[in-house]
């Protein structure tokens, strides 16, 4: 039985502190072995002025310059996953932001002990996933 609704796509993004910390191969196997599709996928290190086209809702709050700094201090895996519900999924996979609360097994829980060094972004819906792989990734529009 196929199913009902077609494939979905977010962009997910491997943050500087997974990169630096050797955990991108493992991050992607976690994505790859749940049946997920990588459908693009770059290395590259943000400046201030896309990150602040990124994060465009968060600029003028107050948690968002360390997380400015933060995500333009090294290099970052960009990708796109696709799946069926692969929103929901991903970010079921990855874990609550705060990896001191997220659950085990999940990549937060598993691997990370930060809030703001927490290893990946996910998209949290089908309009953010569409406007970031716009952004990130604008030959797949």
């Amino acid at each position: 039985m196929s199913s009902s609704s077609p494939d979905e796509r977010s962009l997910v993004l491997i943050k500087p502190d997974a990169v630096r910390r050797g955990l991108v191969g493992e991050i992607l196997t976690r994505f790859e072995r749940k049946g997920l599709r990588i459908d693009a996928l770059e290395v590259r290190t943000l400046t201030g002025e896309f990150a602040d086209e990124h994060y465009a809702e968060h600029v003028d709050k107050p948690f968002y310059p360390p997380l400015k700094a933060f995500m333009t201090g090294g290099p970052l895996v960009a990708l796109v996953l696709a799946g069926d519900q692969v929103i929901e999924v991903v970010r079921g996979m990855i874990g609550s932001t705060d990896g001191r609360k997220a659950a085990a097994g999940t990549v937060r829980g598993d691997l990370s002990l930060s809030n703001r060094e927490n290893l990946v972004h996910a998209s949290d819906s089908p309009d953010s996933a569409k406007r970031e792989i716009a952004l990130w990734f604008p030959q797949l529009g």
